[in-house]
């Protein structure tokens, strides 16, 4: 209110385009992302080479309520806004700055076929980060032990919830289990 009156401000937004709108349709068979794309990849570059993060990152996703009609529009039923545009996010964790991130706009035919979204989404928020000795803590959608592997051999550590019905998770009674975690503990010294 301090800065321009209400109607500037409402006349400004109306006239406001990042991009050309005559070649939109042609560009959005490439890139679904085209109506903001160039800002987009200047704000995330401008993310990365802005700030140095401390040793642990945190990713996870986001969803950022959206009315507007797009073919990425996302419906989450546990999420406060149901409907919105949904991100993979990188933020460091003691000063919660968004180091990277990614807008999830479906289906990515570059994603190897045999490679799982979640493994992909870590490593490519990642890539800036890695070879650091840092680590990345997230949850159960994303930690697996492959994953874990591939981010070892980049000198970089995972802390994350596993879910117990992960094929690659073998099945452990509570006797075993607890042997299994002194191990690890033990390994981790």
């Amino acid at each position: 209110m301090a800065t321009m009156p209400r109607n500037r401000f409402k006349d400004i937004m109306r006239h406001l385009r990042f991009d050309d709108r005559d070649t939109r349709s042609e560009r959005t068979k490439t890139d679904k992302f085209a109506a903001i794309s160039a800002v987009w990849s200047s704000f995330v570059t401008n993310c990365i080479t802005s700030y140095n993060p401390g040793r642990h990152i945190t990713i996870d996703e986001q969803l950022f309520p959206s009315k507007t009609r797009c073919c990425f529009l996302q419906y989450i039923a546990t999420k406060p806004d149901k409907f919105g545009i949904k991100f993979w996010v990188a933020c460091d964790l003691k000063s919660k700055y968004i180091c990277n991130v990614l807008p999830y706009l479906g289906k990515d035919p570059s994603r190897p076929s045999g490679e799982r979204l979640s493994e992909n989404v870590v490593m490519r928020l990642m890539e800036p980060f890695l070879d650091k000795g840092r680590n990345v803590t997230t949850d159960n959608f994303f930690t697996s032990l492959s994953l874990a592997q591939q981010l070892l051999r980049r000198k970089t550590t995972i802390l994350g919830t596993v879910n117990k019905i992960r094929q690659e998770i073998p099945h452990l009674d509570r006797g075993t289990a607890m042997n299994f975690t002194m191990l690890q503990s033990a390994a981790w010294m």
